[in-house]
């Protein structure tokens, strides 16, 4: 609180709500008008100072185009990142922070040909704002920059339980093998990244609105449109037609990237292995999830991507 009202200017009332967040820390927070804040003090170590600078300018570009996002508020000087230093015995630790608005809303279930029109439509916005700059100190999504990294990391770690280390191992090996080349010409600008549909609000009056560009990075606009259908690419072909309808309105689309969406799919099931693993020491993870890296488990993930690995061998033979 101190932080905000010394970056900000703000005269906070003491209201201090814990948010949910799986790796940041985020607390809501109000000031002595009522107004209300989210504060986000970003998880140490995970993105770099710049990184976190591309997030928000990606966020103010669509600002400023009226695309319903949530951007992070000024501070004195101007400034939308800020640091916050603890001292904790001898120990000094430097935290950095953003403050937005905080904004209401529900989590959008679409279920109509409307509801999928205003989708393609807002993402297809969000792209075209995202396509006049480039992130290059974000990820860039592709199976050797990113997916390789993850695996490796997980078998460095000791996390696969040693009975089924090989055949994890395999079955990433023979997959990234397959998918690598299908990325080579594929085009890669700003995008949202994780966008699937808890990232995207209705508010009342307002409409859509894209929340959470933590995880943006440069990649292939279709990234963010398979996240948002309800199922694989054979069973949503209606819906992913009409996305793109909305889509096209505001962006173009590169229709060969379709071929893209099964390789995506094994590639976040791995992220979401690593992503899992970094927060293993975390007490409320150990809580949730005690039975996360047992033998029983690891037999389960290899088993889905095994199953993948078919879905994308019969996609690419087609």
């Amino acid at each position: 609180m101190q932080a905000v009202e010394e970056s900000h200017g703000l005269s906070l009332d003491g209201t201090l709500d814990s948010c949910s967040s799986y790796v940041n820390r985020v607390y809501g927070i109000r000031d002595d008008n009522g107004d209300r804040f989210v504060v986000k003090f970003y998880r140490p170590g995970r993105w770099n100072a710049e990184a976190i600078r591309e997030e928000h300018q990606y966020l103010l570009d669509c600002a400023r185009e009226e695309i319903p996002v949530i951007a992070p508020l000024p501070g004195r000087g101007g400034e939308t990142l800020r640091s916050a230093t603890a001292v904790d015995g001898d120990q000094q630790r430097t935290f950095l922070f953003a403050l937005f608005p905080r904004t209401g809303g529900r989590t959008f279930e679409p279920e109509t040909d409307e509801d999928y029109l205003r989708l393609g439509s807002l993402m297809g916005r969000c792209h075209a704002a995202g396509a006049r700059d480039q992130a290059p100190n974000r990820v860039s999504c592709h199976p050797q920059a990113t997916t390789a990294v993850y695996v490796q990391e997980l078998l460095s770690d000791g996390l696969v339980h040693p009975k089924w280390r090989d055949d994890f191992a395999v079955v990433c090996r023979e997959t990234l093998e397959l998918i690598s080349p299908l990325f080579a010409d594929a085009p890669r600008q700003r995008i949202h990244g994780d966008c699937h549909r808890g990232n995207i609000i209705d508010r009342p009056g307002q409409g859509l609105v894209l929340i959470d560009f933590d995880d943006m990075m440069m990649g292939p606009p279709v990234q963010d449109l398979w996240l948002i259908l309800p199922g694989s690419l054979k069973d949503t072909q209606r819906e992913l037609a009409v996305v793109l309808e909305g889509y096209s309105r505001f962006a173009r689309f590169d229709d060969r990237t379709l071929g893209l969406i099964e390789p995506l799919r094994f590639m976040r099931m791995i992220y979401f292995l690593a992503w899992r693993a970094r927060q293993r020491n975390d007490f409320w993870f150990r809580e949730s999830f005690p039975d996360w890296g047992n033998e029983a488990f690891w037999i389960t993930e290899i088993e889905d991507l095994r199953t993948q690995q078919g879905v994308i061998s019969e996609t690419q033979g087609s």
